[in-house]
């Protein structure tokens, strides 16, 4: 056995050894003797070493560089990684570990010595959101709320996989629901207060909203379907929602007979419990065969709740691209503005704040890590991939960077009116430079490179340990 092995498991061995030699009848006491209380000369306490030599552990490439630059380390494929940024040797970690979460938050595990001070934690994987099963294999669905991510005042996530041909049942909610189509197809149906009706066929890309209390539906078609929904309440939950089944079921049946003008027996085989999601008859592929109006016709296009994102060009610049979705394009969605960003290797999206909202992000693609600085002195940085959700309280200032090899591709959701931030650069490149010299003392090269235009994205080298 290895030197730092032998207190890592040293209780553990002590308690398999007890529980392999244990007689068949219990012996033996759960408490022990007074006499272990306190000081005892007679006492002689091991020691093992708990140090790991450097012969039984690898550092990552820039692991060991000045703690100050904080340069992404990858601790994907290294043996045995310890938490040592500036260094060689130490500090080590003989566990207990769970050393996949150590290779997946590198910066937490080994943080660069920039971090700073106190700061909640920002970052909520979906893959440890339980996942609640439709049913007879119809769905699932898992969220994440101020219960798993205790900062996310301002919104929750859900995200919702139908089978093919499956529902989400006819329900609505308290609060705002904005949503992008994953992958696959679906089906979206709704009325309004004033009776006027709505009906779409989306696909991977698009978009909708479904505004407080508006009545809706969802459907899958042959192909299932996935997507993410964001709430505009922190601790919306999806098990609370309002559902048709449960009207029917939770009211009176004679009142329910008597507000449709029938009878009871109608009602005879009404689904015992709620649906939520539940298998379906696939749904024509003609659109118009489902589409039903009454007097009120059809909602105005104007109001429309699906927006056909898949379709908009992006804004291409050095180093990735971004599209933005608010308001002024997508009316009915009040209150939340969205950017989806593409980070292409080497790249990061520039330091910047936001003036009006918090920020919610998921992480479709790629690798990234992102440092929040929350006044006066804290700062923490975060390692997302995909699947992940972040969360910067408003007015934090915060980057993304691209840590891997692939594209990084992420949603900005934030609630305003129109999407917008303060660009670093951009700021300091509109201040005088002499203002910003004698803030920063920085050279009069680093005045010349400020930009006066906002870059969005900011390409460098794709050797993150590259440091100029």
């Amino acid at each position: 056995m290895k030197l730092h092995q032998v207190s890592a498991l040293c209780l553990v061995a002590a308690l398999l050894d007890s529980a392999a030699s244990a007689p068949a009848v219990p012996s033996g006491a759960l408490r022990g003797s007074e006499d272990l209380l306190g000081y005892d000369s007679n006492n002689k306490v091991p020691q093992p070493p708990t140090v790991i030599p450097p012969d039984e552990f690898e550092l990552a490439p820039g692991q060991s560089e000045d703690a100050d630059l904080g340069v992404p380390i990858d601790l994907t494929n290294v043996k045995n990684p310890q938490p040592i940024r500036g260094g060689k040797t130490g500090p080590t970690d003989p566990g207990p570990r769970t050393y996949a979460y150590d290779r997946l938050n590198s910066d937490m595990y080994a943080p660069p010595a920039t971090d700073a001070g106190d700061f909640t934690n920002g970052k909520w994987p979906f893959a440890l959101s339980h996942n609640r099963h439709g049913l007879a294999g119809a769905g699932w669905a898992r969220q994440q709320n101020t219960d798993q991510l205790p900062v996310a005042t301002a919104m929750a996530g859900v995200n919702m996989r139908l089978s093919p041909n499956a529902y989400r049942e006819l329900h609505w909610h308290k609060a705002g629901e904005w949503a992008l189509m994953l992958n696959g197809s679906v089906r979206i149906q709704a009325v309004n207060e004033n009776g006027e009706t709505f009906i779409d066929d989306l696909t991977a890309g698009d978009v909708w909203f479904f505004p407080a209390g508006i009545p809706h539906s969802i459907q899958a078609f042959d192909d299932g379907c996935e997507f993410l929904l964001v709430f505009d309440q922190g601790d919306f939950s999806e098990d609370e929602t309002f559902l048709v089944s449960e009207l029917f079921e939770r009211n009176p049946q004679s009142v329910v007979a008597k507000n449709f003008k029938t009878s009871v027996q109608d009602f005879k085989d009404l689904p015992d419990g709620q649906l939520w999601i539940f298998p379906g008859t696939p749904a024509p592929k003609n659109i118009s065969a489902q589409n039903v109006t009454g007097p009120a016709g059809a909602i105005a296009q104007s109001d429309s709740y699906s927006y056909h994102f898949s379709e908009q060009q992006p804004y291409e610049v050095d180093g990735g691209s971004i599209k933005i979705v608010d308001p002024a394009t997508f009316p009915i969605a009040k209150g939340f503005s969205v950017a989806l960003v593409t980070i292409k290797p080497g790249a990061m999206r520039e330091m910047h704040w936001h003036t009006s909202s918090d920020e919610w992000s998921y992480f479709l693609a790629g690798s990234a890590r992102l440092t929040v600085y929350q006044a006066p002195a804290s700062s923490r940085t975060f390692d997302f991939s995909a699947g992940d959700v972040g969360y910067v309280p408003f007015p934090n200032a915060h980057y993304i960077e691209n840590t891997g090899s692939d594209d990084v591709v992420l949603l900005e959701v934030l609630q305003a009116e129109t999407f917008s931030d303060i660009s670093v650069g951009q700021w300091l490149g509109l201040t005088s430079g002499q203002i910003v010299k004698d803030h920063l003392k920085v050279p009069d090269g680093f005045i010349a490179k400020l930009s006066k235009v906002k870059q969005y994205i900011v390409q460098g080298s794709t050797n993150l340990t590259d440091v100029q």
